[in-house]
């Protein structure tokens, strides 16, 4: 064997085994050294290629969820009755304050109107005219009757006495009619509740003058044992909404729908559920949305009309294909997963998710199906084929924070 050194010269095979002689031992572990490293190296990468880098991996299957859409929500008393006078007058007392818990019949307003009570001592005198003419009338036919009988006068005699008594009488029951009504008026000098409630701002102070045409109630009455609670749909939603039922209509679909929570404006969750009751079946032009009311128990008076909350409607999914959002990317207005076929090679899916997520994860609804295998932690540009080493991880893991 010849070798060349550095300078060109051929060097023998003989000169190396001098060499090798001259050196002992020493060489073999040096050489062996170099033999291992060498085996070490082709057992790493025997074919020169990158290794595949290895990614958890999900094989899918179905869950159930209950998803939860939030709606901004304004709240209503079951009864918002303005209280006004029905006559003219100055408010002589206030019975009640703001914010009083009221019942029914209570008192509320005393008006000063003389006048209601000078028309009933009025209309009390015209009745006792009107008796007393009706008793003049009584006489005269009873005076009449008899000399008809005898044919001494006329029977148009009687006639016209009895004419007489029956518009007596009649001016007698208008009489009376009109004391009824002066007693109503005086009635309405002095208000009460028509509901349970709560009473509103008190715009008018003692000594203030009211009429029926006054612009401001004296006060509002809030009957808020029941609170109905407001919020609008959009067209889309209200489809989807309407489309998603077994139900046969909108009125059982209602009815077999869960209870709904209602959150505070503080944040906190109500202590009661409430029941969605009816959807508008007009849909607003202008907004494109169509209401929808719940109704809510209110006995510790919690709720007051006029204030603001947000309705959460529970939906359940059963055997949905729920997917975590760090196993997906976008790209435009598309969103990908990485799903890896039978040989752990990599292939970019556009999939279809629900707009409702129901916390880190999507809904998907189309490209993905139970059984597919995919990455479910953030990857970077990987190429249709890219090989990659899957780690497997169970669903327990993956979905145990799922709400």
């Amino acid at each position: 064997m010849k070798i060349i050194d550095k300078s060109g010269f051929v060097v023998h095979r003989h000169y190396f085994a001098g060499v090798f002689k001259q050196a002992g031992l020493l060489t073999i572990p040096v050489l062996f050294l170099i033999s291992s490293c060498g085996n070490q190296s082709a057992q790493k990468n025997p074919s020169g290629a990158p290794a595949p880098e290895a990614y958890k991996t999900l094989m899918l299957q179905p869950q159930s969820v209950t998803m939860n859409t939030d709606y901004p929500a304004s709240l209503q008393g079951l009864q918002n009755i303005e209280i006004r006078p029905k006559v003219d007058g100055f408010v002589e007392k206030i019975y009640v304050d703001e914010g009083s818990i009221i019942k029914k019949g209570q008192l509320l307003f005393k008006i000063s109107a003389p006048q209601y009570l000078q028309d009933v001592r009025t209309a009390e005198a015209g009745i006792k005219t009107a008796e007393a003419d009706v008793n003049t009338a009584k006489l005269q036919v009873e005076k009449i009757k008899p000399l008809v009988e005898k044919e001494i006068i006329s029977r148009y005699e009687l006639e016209s006495a009895q004419n007489t008594l029956q518009s007596k009488e009649a001016a007698l029951a208008q009489a009376k009619a009109m004391l009824e009504n002066a007693r109503v008026n005086l009635g309405y000098t002095t208000i009460t509740s028509p509901v349970d409630g709560v009473i509103g701002s008190l715009p008018y102070k003692l000594g203030s003058l009211v009429t029926s045409t006054t612009a401001d109630p004296l006060t509002t009455v809030y009957n808020t044992a029941t609170v109905y609670v407001y919020f609008a749909m959009n067209e889309k939603q209200l489809l989807d909404f309407s489309r998603d039922s077994t139900s046969t209509s909108i009125k059982s679909k209602i009815a077999n729908m869960p209870k709904v929570t209602l959150v505070l404006s503080d944040g906190t969750v109500y202590e009661h559920q409430g029941k969605l009751e009816t959807i508008n079946g007009l849909i607003n032009t202008t907004t494109g949305s169509a209401n929808f009311r719940a109704a809510f128990a209110n006995p510790k008076g919690l709720l007051r009309s006029g204030g603001s909350a947000t309705v959460r409607i529970p939906t359940v999914l059963k055997n949905a294909i729920i997917i975590p959002q760090t196993a997906t990317y976008q790209l435009q207005d598309k969103r990908f997963v990485y799903l890896l076929d039978d040989k752990n090679k990599v292939k970019n899916v556009a999939v279809k998710t629900m707009d409702n997520t129901p916390g880190q994860f999507y809904i998907v609804t189309d490209g993905l199906k139970n059984g597919d295998r995919i990455i479910v932690e953030s990857a970077n540009n990987l190429a249709d084929g890219t090989e990659i080493k899957p780690a497997e991880v169970t669903a327990e893991s993956i979905y145990k924070n799922l709400k």
